[in-house]
Parts: C-alpha cells; structure tokens; sequence
C-alpha cells in the first residue's frame, strides 16, 4: 500500500483497501495513488484540506445512477469525475466497487473521450502589446499551432489583468526559446 499523508490517512487507506479488490495495478502519479488497467489511468485516491476524493479519470462515462460524481472544474475537465467524501462512514464499500467494476469495463471497451480540435484563439490586447517586441513577435509566429494556443489559453484563463501581465513575462523567455508552455513536461 502507498504512502499517504495525513490528515486523511486512514480514509484513503479504507479506499485504497477496497480498490486493491478489483483487478486494477496501483502506481504513483503526480504523487498520489493512481489505479491501472493495462497502462491506462482508471482512478487515483488523493486528499484535500476539506475532503478526499476518488479520481475516475473517465468518470464522464459512468452512469452515477447515485450521483455521486462532480466535475471537479466545470467547463474545464472533460471527462475527469471526482467523488467526493467527508467522513470514513460516508465509504460504501458495495457502491465504490460498483463504480469501479464499470469504469473497468469501460476502460476494457476501450471508452475515451475524443478532444475536439481546438480552434485559432484570439491573441489576448496584452499580449498583442507584448508582441510590439519585433523578435518576440517572429520567434512567436515560429511556434506551432498547438504551442501558440497553449500560450494563448494559458493567458487567456487568467481572470485578474495583473495575472495575465505576470503569465506575459513568464512566458516571454520560453518564446524566445521555442519553447512551448509545457515542453518541460513532455517526454
């Protein structure tokens, strides 16, 4: 079993115990818990400060016939379903292995949800100041597609002038690199 910190230890304890009873393969990944089937993420067990939740990473596809799901970040998570709890007496150990036992079958059916292809973004005014800079601007337009729009979502999402001021010149000298946002984390 892995390691997990408190305060909810024993809770994710209890779900980990239950998960183990299914077919799935634990690993670690992002520093939590995350259950397998054939390489593929089906679930991961993580703690918050208010509550601890159970992960279906293609939870979109469970029927949640006690609706007990929630999209974590509506508008935002695709297919991602969290199942959140409070208290160890809230754990229904029959009805978490229902949930598991079809989100193994969907992912055994090989269930995905297909992105849809992400349209040209509009360039942010702050961004299109910032791009005044003549070699910002050519390194830029260098940039693929997919690592323009990453920038452009990137400092779009921000909600406070300030953020979006700050994202700018964080992201400046990954442009001038050409670099995309999240390169670093690509293999």
């Amino acid at each position: 079993m892995s390691k997990i910190i408190a305060p909810w230890q024993e809770e994710l304890a209890a779900l980990q115990a239950i998960i183990q009873k299914t077919a799935l393969e634990e690993t670690i990944k992002w520093g939590i818990p995350v259950y397998t089937h054939n390489g593929r993420n089906v679930v991961g067990v993580a703690g918050f400060k208010s509550h601890f939740t159970l992960w279906f990473y293609n939870g979109v596809f469970l029927k949640d016939e006690s609706n007990v799901l929630t999209n974590a970040q509506e508008g935002r998570t695709k297919s991602l379903r969290q199942w959140r709890f409070t208290a160890q007496d809230q754990i229904n150990e029959a009805l978490i292995l229902a949930y598991l036992n079809e989100a193994i079958v969907n992912e055994k059916a090989g269930k995905q949800l297909k992105s849809e292809p992400k349209g040209k973004l509009p360039i942010p005014p702050q961004f299109e100041q910032a791009l005044k800079d003549l070699p910002l601007r050519q390194h830029f337009e260098r940039l693929t597609p997919y690592k323009k729009n990453e920038y452009l979502e990137y400092i779009t999402e921000a909600k406070r002038e300030t953020t979006k001021l700050a994202r700018i010149e964080r992201i400046k000298p990954l442009i001038l690199q050409g670099i995309g946002l999240h390169d670093k984390y690509k293999k």
